[in-house]
């Protein structure tokens, strides 16, 4: 299925008294490029997030907004070390005997000295990276879910292009044999004009060759019928095609210019106008296809 590269997707996923929250939106970009925000507490598993990310999406700006609420038995405990807290008394204590002063050491003054009380978080990576691994994954399919349902309208306008553009090369086609006769017509009535004279069948039938050589533009024409079938089957295929469809466009747009330089007729010259306007709407709409 064809995916755009515009979309977002949200999750609000808890587990065991912890809840993830994820937001992932995704923009168009030529390459494939993710920008994490996560706290602090959680920065260990960024690898495994963007692991999750890059498995699912190959193209586009992802930016990924995660929130942890952990209310958790294990979390934030209180942990006493308390070698240090009989040390800190210690010293206090022989500081007052040294100095002569009233030994008041209490709890709380314990408790003001650095790292003898600690807030540790006692949850299990294990268990913790397997929650957010469940969030991220529900994320990223309303992500994708999302992308999809952009993408298949895409793919409806492109069809519906690609018919007007088929319709329009018919036309070339059908009057791209009228173009040597005509002007066969035009050189003989311009030599008689100039002449008076009958004039040599094969002098003129060489002239005729050289021209039609000149302005023939029967390859052009298979080319870009070709390059729109492979743009349809591309289509059918799904994404990632984005940058096949891109390179196509491009092969697309040179036939159609190479066309309008050779062919020196009115209404085929017209007909590449319009050519080239579809085919501009069809990059437009491939800049924004995974």
């Amino acid at each position: 299925m064809i995916r755009s590269m515009t979309g977002f997707g949200y999750c609000e996923y808890s587990e065991n008294g912890i809840t993830f929250t994820i937001e992932i939106k995704t923009v168009n970009h030529r390459y494939f490029d993710i920008f994490l925000r996560m706290p602090k507490q959680i920065s260990s598993f960024e690898d495994r997030v963007r692991s999750i990310i890059s498995g699912r999406i190959q193209r586009g700006k992802v930016d990924v907004y995660i929130t942890c609420d952990n209310k958790s038995e294990d979390a934030n405990q209180v942990v006493l070390d308390e070698r240090l807290a009989k040390a800190y008394s210690n010293a206090l204590k022989t500081m007052a005997n040294n100095l002569g002063l009233e030994d008041d050491v209490s709890v709380s003054t314990l408790a003001r000295f650095p790292d003898i009380l600690k807030v540790e978080n006692k949850e299990d990576d294990d268990r913790m990276g397997g929650i957010l691994e469940k969030a991220v994954e529900k994320a990223v399919s309303s992500l994708i879910e999302m992308r999809e349902k952009e993408g298949q309208k895409l793919k409806e306008s492109m069809v519906l292009i690609l018919e007007t553009v088929k319709q329009y090369l018919d036309k070339v086609r059908e009057r791209a044999p009228l173009v040597v006769k005509e002007h066969k017509e035009k050189l003989e009535a311009r030599l008689e004009e100039l002449t008076g004279m009958n004039i040599d069948p094969a002098r003129l039938a060489v002239e005729v060759a050289i021209f039609a050589d000149r302005c023939s533009i029967d390859e052009e024409i298979v080319r870009l019928g070709s390059h729109i079938d492979q743009m349809e089957d591309m289509l059918e295929q799904g994404s990632p095609v984005g940058k096949k469809l891109d390179f196509l466009i491009q092969e697309m747009n040179r036939e159609v210019n190479t066309i309008g330089s050779k062919a020196g007729d009115l209404d085929i010259t017209r007909c590449v106008v319009e050519l080239k306007n579809e085919i501009e709407k069809l990059r437009e709409q491939v800049q924004n296809i995974e």
